[in-house]
């Protein structure tokens, strides 16, 4: 099994855990539990693959992946009353999640030899787009939209990072990436980072 395999696979489960995380916070039925997991672990690499032509996409290639989603949302399914904290948790895992799919995002991307801008891109949109759909459908605020946190960012940088080292021959492009990823995400969340959020002000008066 190849590292890129692993990257997806990982990438797959945990976010599949996050979306039965959020549908255990909705109280949705296991049906909808395997959805929102599902949606959640495939859509930014589905995407993904749709930008780049990659046929067939990861998942219908290898129908694993979508087994897998399922078999994290029964059980979550089944335990997710054993856990004190959700939203803690989600938020925590969701970062591990993110760190991993800008890996993978940006690794299928180097390994179908585009530029460094397109790297970038494919991951951000690997490790964002399936936590913006798992947010947006169950109608909660998307974690990649709240104010003063280090998400976009941080899958910006790690994707940067991992292009660069991958176009540099560097070792270990997508491990760095993806460390460098979770390292920003996790210390937004724990010690408050965050870039200078806009704050309108009202029009001078006329003289």
């Amino acid at each position: 099994m190849t590292l890129l395999c692993v990257l997806d696979y990982a990438s797959v489960l945990v976010f599949a855990i996050t979306g039965a995380l959020v549908a255990s916070r909705a109280q949705l039925d296991l049906v909808g539990f395997a959805f929102i997991a599902c949606l959640t672990a495939v859509g930014g690499g589905t995407i993904r693959d749709v930008l780049l032509d990659r046929n067939p996409i990861f998942w219908i290639a290898a129908p694993g992946y979508i087994a897998t989603a399922c078999a994290a949302a029964l059980t979550i399914f089944l335990t997710a009353h054993l856990i004190e904290s959700r939203l803690r948790t989600l938020v925590w895992l969701d970062s591990i999640a993110l760190a991993i799919a800008v890996a993978a995002g940006a690794g299928v991307a180097i390994g179908l030899g585009h530029s460094i801008p397109i790297i970038i891109l494919m991951g951000m949109i690997t490790g964002c787009m399936g936590g913006l759909m798992r947010d947006v459908v169950v109608g909660e605020v998307p974690l990649v939209l709240k104010q003063g946190e280090l998400y976009v960012t941080a899958a910006f940088a790690g994707a940067a990072t991992a292009a660069t080292l991958a176009t540099l021959a560097l070792p270990s492009p997508l491990l760095i990436g993806a460390t460098v990823t979770w390292a920003l995400r996790a210390g937004s969340l724990a010690f408050g980072w965050h870039l200078p959020v806009y704050k309108s002000r009202p029009p001078r008066a006329k003289r």
